[in-house]
């Protein structure tokens, strides 16, 4: 998928760095595909200590839309 012109497109994590997210900051701590970083990563993905809320109300504030193609 292409970035829209006049537009940066929301970057994987973005939201849990800005917010200094324990378990990102965790994450970070282990090499990329190691036993430990994808354990983190599971445990990021299933059990989320953020809402939906928090982030979408992070989005607005930051000034990102969502957008659907045709």
């Amino acid at each position: 998928m292409s970035t829209i012109k006049g537009f940066v497109d929301y970057q994987k994590r973005e939201y849990c760095r800005a917010v200094k997210c324990p378990v990102q900051l965790e994450l970070e701590s282990y090499a990329e595909g190691s036993k430990e970083y994808e354990d983190v990563r599971y445990r990021c993905r299933t059990a989320c200590i953020h809402t939906t809320h928090e982030f979408h109300s992070w989005l607005i504030k930051e000034g990102y839309v969502v957008v659907k193609p045709e």
